[in-house]
């Protein structure tokens, strides 16, 4: 199974690549099945159902949530692996979940969740917020990005990555813009409309659980997202991550987290004008925010991207003195009237 998006993106043709490198390997028996929602495929022998669809969404929503609150926590943890471990234990039990995809034990595992990791022993200490932006594989894929989670963490900062299912909304909002813009057809509104209800269904225990937790904070709803992003640009930017890559930058900013990595591979075209191209016009809103832009290619070379991830590591630090020495500084004044 693999899938896609059906857009102007170098995933279109994997399919294609999967199936030759298959049949070179002496696989080639092996089907490779598309899960897109333009019928790129035939996929012949396989069916979507909304058992399906609902077990997609738990599965989504699951993945999300545990992303949030481990790297929330993680940085922070007072015994070295608790955060791990923990994550360890819900991996498996909303595997074992979304496989029987009881919707009351959905809901009573997103709120003992939360509970667990609101929980979880950490130490009181500050450091840096780093976003991740980008190209959706590269993005979220370990192997993709060099495992710059891990990296970003090892160097003393707490990493913030948006939710999946942030990119699956924008996916079905876009559908609004084509047919108020380009004359497309009002079914496929409607049917990106009705995706969106469908999805939110899904993330309305999360948000609730966030919003009641100590330590996390829920995440934009998508028309919030697009209302950020078109005080820089259209919605009609709809290649690759369009519009939301650069609604996901405002979004980190204004919540806090000025420092941000934009990854893309060096073939990715519209993450180029909406990511890289971006940045200049988010710091002309925001000159605070301390951005830079990654390529992650084969060819790329790991030790720039460190040295580059290092250096952007360090303004955040010396921001973040800076902001304390002001923060003193103020108190002072206020404490003598």
């Amino acid at each position: 199974l693999m899938s896609q998006t059906g857009g102007v993106c170098r995933a279109s043709n994997y399919i294609g690549f999967i199936r030759k490198a298959l049949k070179d390997a002496g696989f080639g028996h092996v089907p490779v099945i598309s899960i897109n929602p333009y019928g790129m495929e035939s996929n012949p022998g396989f069916t979507y159902s909304l058992e399906l669809a609902k077990k997609g969404m738990m599965a989504t929503v699951y993945g999300d949530l545990i992303s949030r609150l481990l790297y929330k926590v993680r940085p922070y943890e007072k015994i070295k692996g608790s955060a791990d471990l923990l994550c360890e234990k819900w991996l498996k039990k909303c595997g074992e979940s979304v496989e029987v995809g009881d919707k009351r034990e959905y809901k009573e595992n997103i709120y003992a969740m939360v509970k667990d990791f609101d929980n979880l022993e950490i130490i009181d200490v500050e450091k840096p917020k780093v976003g991740i932006v980008g190209e959706i594989l590269v993005k979220y894929h370990p192997t993709a990005n060099n495992d710059i989670v891990r990296l970003l963490e090892a160097e003393g900062a707490e990493v913030v990555v948006s939710d999946l299912t942030d990119f699956l909304m924008y996916c079905a909002y876009n559908e609004t813009f084509k047919h108020k813009q380009l004359a497309k057809s009002r079914l496929n509104k409607f049917i990106g409309d009705i995706a969106i209800i469908y999805m939110e269904h899904y993330r309305k225990d999360l948000r609730k659980a966030l919003k009641n937790s100590k330590r996390f904070n829920p995440p934009l709803e998508i028309e919030e997202l697009a209302k950020l992003a078109e005080s820089l640009l259209s919605t009609g930017n709809q290649g690759g991550e369009g519009w939301l890559l650069t609604a996901e930058m405002l979004e980190l900013i204004e919540t806090g987290v000025d420092n941000i990595v934009c990854v893309q591979p060096f073939g990715c075209l519209p993450n180029h004008i909406t990511g890289k191209g971006m940045i200049k016009a988010v710091r002309e809103i925001h000159p605070q925010a301390n951005i830079v832009a990654i390529d992650y290619d084969p060819g790329a070379s790991e030790v720039n991207q460190l040295n580059r991830l290092k250096l952007m590591l360090s303004t955040a630090q010396d921001n973040m003195v800076e902001a304390l020495k002001k923060d003193i500084d103020d108190k002072t004044v206020n404490s003598y009237g």
